[in-house]
């Protein structure tokens, strides 16, 4: 008996309701598809595969046909932060008109 796993395909990695990271997978038995089933990740596990997968492929360019998704993530959690630290401002500025 051969079993297979792979990515199931059209199915995205995503948080759970208990913010782990779920991997979707297709296990197939004999080539046939046998079920889909999660990979599920605490965010430790996920950042230390996150880090093994980085290794693993340093020092080879990434193929023209996959997003870049370290720049997009550092650039959204910029943009993220950017809108809290202004939030923070108003709020201290607020706070200190009410006590003048």
């Amino acid at each position: 008996m051969n079993w297979g796993i792979e990515r199931t395909p059209g199915s995205r990695v995503h948080r759970t309701d208990d913010g782990r990271v779920a991997l979707p997978l297709r296990l197939s038995r004999n080539g046939e598809h046998a079920t889909d089933t999660e990979l599920v990740l605490s965010l430790a596990e996920a950042e230390h595969l996150h880090a093994s997968l980085c290794r693993a492929l340093d020092g080879h360019p990434p193929p023209r046909d996959v997003p870049d998704c370290r720049d997009a993530v550092v650039a959204a959690n910029a943009v993220d932060a950017a809108h809290a630290l202004s939030a923070k401002v108003a709020e201290a500025n607020r706070r200190s008109r009410g006590a003048l």
